[in-house]
């Protein structure tokens, strides 16, 4: 904050006397007679000057009289419009109070509900609920080094790293929802993360708690954590179904940390039930061009009553040749959440999603004629007690095909494989030692506890869920 300053300096006003200098002289100047031409001059210019009062007068009283017509119609229209909408007359008689006449409304008027309540009534009733996460994570990286007897290698390097994002109080108890990737950071080829070790919870009176980690759920980037103490204020939550393209939504989060804890964006929502993918995962998500950025995620969408509508996941900000895409926020519809967050605090896992329990590589073109291998999915690994080990599925198995329908990818794979549910039996093609074969496969269900160890790889891989 600065403060403004305004020096008000008063002119000074200085006065004298003028000086008047006369000229005076005895002879007196002779006083010319009156003649005809200036007698007729004078009755010309007196005709001239009735005229032009004549004329002058005729305009004002036109432009008196089309006032009063414009007045008494505008008084029509007012009182129609108090008719259809009665907080019409409130809104006008409240301009003509403030000396504003214009009647155009503004963008809280044409997106809000009717029982939209004013913004900073929503933000003081919100900031009790919305919180800042911390999390502290143990990154695994390779750093290379050089040996005079062995040459180059690469050694483990273990760092600590630090994430942060925004949650939603759900209860009184302390129960935390946020997205995953705020507390769990997914392996790649540079560096394994994983779970945070460490997760702290600040709220808006700077009273900051431990938390853990009750569940997660990648593939939806939803997370249930919980704080062992109660006095909470839970936030309000209300119907993503009734959303309409359009409607005024409220942000509320910690964008680049919490040195802007809090910060309030508002917006439209620009789409429903939109099909994107986010780091190969595919969601239906709210797009909105509310100002979501690094830090929001995990925060509530609001709509104009207050109630919490969607959880900020994203950020989307991208360039097409010359064009540069901005405004582009999106997150993921409560009623579809509630769903998951249900499921995580009760059973620790989504209940009724199939699994396989294997993680893979893709063979592409490149890779197949170089290892004489057909297209497909390589397995890797398989999980201890999953549905691919009960099947009898194998480590060096060439996924190729399921329900006879060609795959050569994860995705693909997994978009087939999550059309059934657990208890359902698919056929997988298997391509093994030169041959291929049928194996039928009964889907297991989805837990956290059936995921296969990724192997450190230069390839990329995936673990179907």
């Amino acid at each position: 904050m600065s403060d403004m300053y305004n020096d008000y300096n008063q002119d000074d006003r200085y006065y004298r006397d003028m000086e008047n200098y006369s000229h005076y002289s005895d002879e007196s100047p002779e006083i010319p007679k009156k003649t005809k031409s200036t007698v007729f001059t004078v009755i010309i210019i007196l005709l001239m000057l009735a005229a032009a009062i004549t004329v002058f007068a005729f305009i004002t009283k036109k432009l008196l009289d089309e006032r009063s017509y414009f007045d008494e119609n505008k008084n029509k229209i007012a009182e129609s419009v108090s008719e259809k909408d009665p907080t019409a007359k409130n809104n006008n008689s409240e301009n003509d109070k403030s000396g504003n006449h214009t009647s155009t409304p503004s963008l809280f008027d044409i997106a809000a509900r009717e029982d939209a309540k004013y913004l900073p009534d929503i933000v003081d009733e919100i900031m009790p609920s919305v919180v800042g996460i911390s999390s502290i994570f143990e990154v695994e990286y390779r750093v290379s080094s050089f040996n005079p007897f062995w040459g180059f290698q690469t050694e483990p390097q273990i760092r600590q790293g630090v994430g942060t994002g925004t949650g939603i109080v759900m209860t009184e108890d302390g129960y935390i929802v946020t997205n995953a990737h705020v507390i769990y950071m997914e392996n790649t080829d540079e560096y394994k993360a994983g779970e945070a070790k460490e997760v702290s919870v600040l709220f808006n009176n700077e009273e900051e708690y431990e938390a853990k980690i009750v569940a997660f759920d990648v593939e939806t980037d939803l997370a249930v954590l919980k704080i062992d103490a109660t006095g909470f204020t839970p936030a309000t939550f209300g119907n993503s179904d009734e959303l309409r393209v359009g409607e005024l939504v409220i942000a509320v989060g910690n964008p680049l940390g919490f040195e802007l804890f809090g910060t309030v964006t508002s917006g439209i929502v620009s789409a429903r039930d939109r099909e994107i993918s986010i780091n190969d995962k595919h969601m239906t998500l709210i797009q909105t061009d509310t100002a979501i950025n690094e830090g929001n995620s995990g925060g509530p969408l609001l709509n104009s009553c207050g109630q919490v509508v969607g959880i900020n996941s994203a950020k989307m900000s991208s360039s097409y040749g010359s064009a540069s895409v901005e405004g582009l926020g999106f997150a993921i519809p409560i009623n579809k959440a509630k769903e998951i967050i249900d499921d995580l605090v009760n059973y620790k896992h989504v209940k009724g999603r199939p699994q396989i329990g294997i993680s893979a590589t893709n063979i592409d073109e490149t890779y197949s004629a170089f290892l004489g291998l057909p297209m497909g999915i390589f397995v890797r690994t398989v999980a201890e007690g999953s549905a691919a080990e009960e099947a009898g599925i194998k480590i060096g198995d060439v996924i190729i095909g399921i329900n006879d329908e060609a795959v050569y990818t994860m995705d693909e794979l997994n978009s087939i494989k999550n059309t059934f549910k657990a208890g359902d039996t698919i056929i997988l093609k298997i391509f093994r030692d030169g041959e291929d074969i049928d194996v039928p496969l009964t889907l297991h269900e989805d837990s956290n506890e059936m995921q296969p160890e990724a192997e450190n790889t230069t390839e990329a891989k995936d673990t179907i869920n």
